[in-house]
């Protein structure tokens, strides 16, 4: 069956215009490698160049507020972009003086030196740098920066994390007469003030008073409880110590303690000497008396015989 000639025609004109762009782009391939001197061609097979290897380190609250004495929780990410495992150091730097550093990982907060990160691999548990001021120190209101640096070999990245103080909470507690030994009667009520004064910048709420003492003895605040202290004033308490009436005199050691919630503990550490009543001290007086006349006695009889 023959083809109609429109059809055939068309045919021929699609088989010219492909030889002729065959033609054309030879040509033009040809002119552009020769042009740029063969370097056209040896771009297409060329490799491309391999991506930078880096470790990333990403904490999404790197700088937040707290109190004075506060501790300072940044959480971290690391992501390892290379081709290759590696393990890299942690260390962080630059900790102010009276702070300490460290960082932890996983529920149970193990310190970890280093870690291993297999190719494109993010470290599955976030890492956490505790930042914490020296137990019973305050640091003044500011900024405290120390930094985060994960190293192996040539490849090393740091992060700032940035502990921004606000408010400086301070009080004391002590003896009134300044004093850490007093003298106290067996069975009677002893009356001891002291004071706790706020020297911080914040009002100091709820302050309880507890004690640590010899079995048998009373210890009682008036008042129990401050609710609340303006800074620059202080509270005078009226501690009431009893002996029982029994007790040896001697010495004795009794601790006190102010608490406000989320605060160091004051303590005063007390030496209290134990003194009898007037009474008892005459009643050992005359058992002492009769012992000795009875060994008279005794004597005399005995040298009779």
């Amino acid at each position: 069956m023959r083809m109609p000639r429109p059809v055939y025609y068309l045919l021929c004109l699609v088989l010219l215009f492909g030889v002729l762009g065959g033609l054309m782009g030879d040509r033009v391939m040809l002119a552009a490698e020769e042009s740029s001197g063969g370097s056209f061609l040896s771009w297409l097979n060329q490799e491309q160049p391999p991506a930078e290897e880096k470790i990333e380190l990403v904490c999404k609250y790197p700088a937040f507020e707290g109190n004075s004495g506060d501790s300072f929780d940044f959480d971290v990410d690391l992501k390892w972009l290379g081709s290759k495992a590696r393990t890299f150091d942690l260390v962080v730097l630059d900790v102010p003086a009276k702070w300490t550093a460290k960082i932890v990982a996983g529920a149970f907060e193990k310190e970890i030196p280093a870690i291993g990160l297999g190719p494109e691999m993010t470290y599955p548990e976030k890492i956490t740098v505790k930042f914490d001021p020296f137990p019973g120190e305050f640091p003044e209101p500011g900024e405290y920066v120390i930094t985060l640096e994960a190293s192996s070999g040539d490849i090393k990245e740091t992060i700032k994390l940035t502990a921004v103080v606000t408010t400086l909470y301070r009080f004391y507690f002590s003896p009134a007469t300044e004093r850490l030994s007093a003298e106290v009667t067996a069975g009677e009520e002893n009356h001891l003030a002291v004071m706790v004064g706020n020297t911080g910048q914040g009002v100091i709420e709820e302050i309880t008073f507890v004690s640590t003492k010899p079995s048998g003895w009373s210890v009682k605040f008036n008042p129990d409880e401050v609710e609340s202290l303006q800074p620059g004033l202080a509270r005078e308490v009226d501690v009431v110590i009893k002996p029982p009436r029994k007790t040896i005199a001697g010495d004795y050691s009794v601790t006190m303690s102010a608490i406000s919630p989320g605060m160091s503990v004051r303590r005063i550490e007390l030496r209290l000497t134990v003194l009898t009543p007037t009474i008892w001290g005459w009643v050992a007086i005359l058992i002492v008396l009769a012992v000795i006349a009875g060994l008279g006695v005794m004597f005399r009889r005995l040298g009779r015989r």
